[in-house]
């Protein structure tokens, strides 16, 4: 699972980056999920074109030589997406023309070394020569474009998807749907100063990071190899797995980006959280994107020797009103500090990671579906009912049962849920989403 490749919208302020952001995204709201309860942010989101998938960036306004203020902190986050992006794309007013702000963000972004697009906005209605002028900024053909109305945006993300980097394949990853325990790609994700890094050296063993540099990628990701109990496992770095007491300060925005690629990367993710704080709209947000992922995930608890027992109760009635969707997730309290609990949460990850890549056979997934039906039948749908007839498996990590039948359209979603349930229930798919599809069969006598 190579990591997802990231584009970063840029420019200065109120060219309409926003705008284009949300046209790429084909929402009016970044990663939004059917996930009740699920608090979202809109600065980052991922997309696909020409069946290429990647995580879209929309950055503030850009003033590369502000220095003070809030202006140099959203400077200052504009060049970290920068840093972590494979495509930039700088967005410019055609309305306005051409301003110096342009000039010094092109100026910084050829110092950068990275695939630019120049994009003009706002050119619906403009003859081709009120394009001329853009070419003076040195970054190639600028390529007009409407964000409000649509035009010119597909060439600009075939432009895109031409310069993102090729695909990677991992016979790991192929193999990883066969029986047995192959080796466990494992994300450690949470905001700073939960503990990551004190658990990643107490589950390597040491008091340091072992890395190496992975290949192919401008990000540096870096991956650290241990083995326990017979188990091959990958930790995918998150937020530079650095040394304890020196991790980010912040994951706002765009520093936040490590951490989804993290869990794109993954087949497990372990979401840590701080039993001395609430759970935050971050931690929802990347427990969320998880899910969305299809990731397995297992949720720890750390710092649990810290707090009293009234402190335990608050924390638990915040993950579950919080974190509502992950109670197919495996709960732990650890120390990561004093290296407690760390065997039963690997011992869950073991687990999830079997679920996400379990095998199950047409025949047991519908007698189990015929057994969910005859338990609870799927509600009328004004005179008709659904029909729902034989499944299948459609894929794995995440799981996903097919269910073929009529009517299948009508289907309301807390019924989706009920089976959802029951068929983890069933096949003991602990720690894992579970997708279901319907396919619906042709009816000839029913009017199109």
């Amino acid at each position: 699972m190579p990591m997802i490749p990231v584009v970063a919208l840029v420019g200065r302020p109120n060219v309409g980056k926003s705008t284009l952001f949300n046209r790429i995204t084909r929402s009016r709201d970044a990663i939004v999920a059917n996930i009740p309860g699920l608090t979202r942010d809109r600065h980052y989101a991922r997309t696909h074109w020409d069946g290429r998938s990647f995580l879209v960036v929309d950055t503030g306004g850009f003033e590369p030589v502000v220095d003070t203020g809030i202006v140099a902190e959203m400077a200052r986050q504009t060049r970290q997406a920068i840093a972590e992006a494979d495509v930039v794309v700088f967005l410019t007013d055609a309305r306005t023309g051409l301003a110096p702000q342009d000039e010094q963000i092109a100026a910084y972004l050829r110092r950068t070394g990275k695939a630019v697009l120049l994009a003009v906005n706002k050119a619906e209605g403009l003859p081709p020569t009120a394009m001329a002028e853009f070419h003076e900024l040195g970054l190639g053909q600028p390529l007009a474009v409407s964000a409000a109305h649509g035009s010119g945006v597909g060439m600009l993300l075939d432009a895109v998807a031409a310069r993102l980097p090729a695909p990677e394949i991992e016979p790991d990853d192929v193999a990883a749907a066969e029986p047995g325990m192959r080796k466990v790609k494992l994300a450690i994700v949470g905001r700073p100063n939960v503990g990551k890094s004190t658990l990643v050296n107490a589950l390597v063993g040491e008091e340091r990071v072992i890395a190496f540099d992975q290949p192919g990628t401008t990000r540096d990701a870096i991956e650290v190899p241990f083995d326990r109990d017979g188990v091959s496992y990958t930790l995918i770095d998150t937020a530079g797995l650095r040394r304890k007491g020196k991790v980010f300060e912040t994951i706002e925005k765009f520093s936040v980006l490590k951490t989804l690629q993290a869990i794109e990367s993954a087949n497990v993710v372990v979401l840590l959280l701080d039993a001395c704080e609430d759970v935050s709209d971050q931690d929802a947000h990347i427990a969320g994107f998880a899910v969305e992922s299809g990731r397995a995930v297992v949720v720890a608890a750390n710092k649990w020797d810290r707090v009293d027992d009234y402190r335990r109760q608050l924390f638990k009635n915040s993950i579950a009103e919080r974190l509502p969707f992950l109670a197919f997730a495996r709960q732990h309290e650890i120390s990561a500090l004093n290296r407690r609990g760390l065997a039963t949460l690997l011992k869950s990850v073991n687990e999830a990671y079997k679920a996400a890549f379990a095998k199950l056979s047409t025949p047991r997934l519908t007698r189990a579906l015929q057994e969910a039906v005859a338990f609870q039948q799927p509600p009328r749908a004004g005179t008709v009912r659904p029909k729902l007839r034989y499944a299948h498996q459609g894929g794995q990590n995440p799981p996903v049962i097919v269910i073929h039948g009529n009517a299948l359209d009508r289907v309301p979603g807390s019924y989706t849920r009920y089976l959802e349930a029951r068929m983890a229930r069933t096949f003991k798919l602990a720690g894992t989403p579970l997708r279901i599809e319907y396919r619906s069969s042709h009816n000839p006598y029913r009017p199109d």
